[in-house]
């Protein structure tokens, strides 16, 4: 992609291969990646950026398939100068780049409780955006605001009732990059803190494919919320249930699998490229859809284009 871009002060690379950076690693390359070295350079970037040239945020790439033809545009990908984690009064201030597993960790030390984030792969921007959630508790139960760049290169501070939440759902202005966030959160002695995690670690090893190659949870629960991972959790509606009910577990497309252990995790079981990833996933819906009368909706992100079809 021939295009004018402006001169930063962060990284910019062109033609960058985007499978290393998701956990399914499929994926083509975008046709540049950005990675800026403070807030200040990205908001000078997308102020200076032809508004034509369109923008994508990625996070880790935990929750992600960039199909095989890769991104055209440029991905924006928020590295050390948006991963701080800093407290204030019991408040939690987390750059958008900190791993979720890192600020459950920060905060217990700090006696703060947000164990709901532990087992959740990603980072806080992609958390925000996707208002993640687990154990029965959200994103949005505990921020207080949240900190973007728009297109235009203005910072904005945004609240819950601006994102809108919803279930797996925020509404950020077209293009804007999220680059941290306030959370609150109630107090808790740091051991019992702590060791509440290392349950919720056992018990997610203990039934997700957490050694295999997925993006979590690949398919939002038609029941509209998480497991709760309470006794009396009702597991009517839920994704896997219907997938495993549709005789789905561990099926296998080229080399993409449904997971034996959890039929809600797509697997890169053997090589796949994104193009069997996606298409286990709309078979899956089908199977479902015929099924169960359910309309799966995915919850992992998919963008890009498919591989250009070989020449004749």
């Amino acid at each position: 992609m021939s295009i004018e871009l402006p001169t930063p002060r962060g990284n910019l690379t062109p033609n960058r291969p985007l499978d290393s950076l998701t956990w399914l690693r499929v994926g083509g390359p975008a046709d540049w990646l950005f990675q800026p070295a403070d807030a200040e350079d990205l908001a000078a970037f997308l102020r200076d950026l032809d508004p034509a040239v369109p923008v994508f945020p990625m996070g880790v790439g935990s929750n992600l398939i960039v199909r095989d033809g890769g991104i055209r545009g440029v991905v924006i990908r928020l590295g050390r100068g948006f991963n701080t984690i800093d407290f204030s009064d019991g408040i939690v201030i987390a750059g958008a780049a900190a791993l979720d597993a890192h600020v459950a960790r920060k905060a217990a030390d700090q006696g703060l409780d947000l164990t709901f984030l532990r087992t959740i792969p990603g980072s806080i921007g992609g958390a925000v955006r996707m208002n993640a959630g687990c154990y029965g508790s959200y994103v949005a139960d505990h921020l207080i605001d949240a900190t973007a760049i728009t297109r235009q290169g203005e910072t904005l501070t945004l609240t819950p009732e601006e994102l809108r939440f919803g279930y797996r759902h925020s509404q950020l202005p077209d293009g804007a990059v999220l680059t941290s966030a306030r959370l609150r959160a109630e107090a808790g002695d740091p051991s019992a803190l702590h060791a509440k995690m290392e349950d919720q670690l056992a018990r997610r090893d203990a039934t997700q494919p957490t050694k295999e190659r997925s993006a979590g949870s690949t398919f939002r629960n038609p029941a509209g919320f998480s497991s709760t991972g309470r006794a009396d959790d009702t597991h009517e509606l839920k994704a896997w249930k219907l997938i495993d009910e549709a005789g789905l577990r561990g099926y296998r497309l080229g080399g993409a699998q449904m997971s034996e252990k959890h039929p809600n995790f797509l697997l890169n079981a053997d090589g796949a490229t994104a193009a069997e990833l996606e298409a286990l996933g709309e078979l899956v819906r089908e199977r479902v859809r015929r099924n169960a009368g359910q309309e799966l909706q995915w919850e992992v992100i998919r963008v890009g284009e498919p591989a250009a079809a070989p020449a004749l």
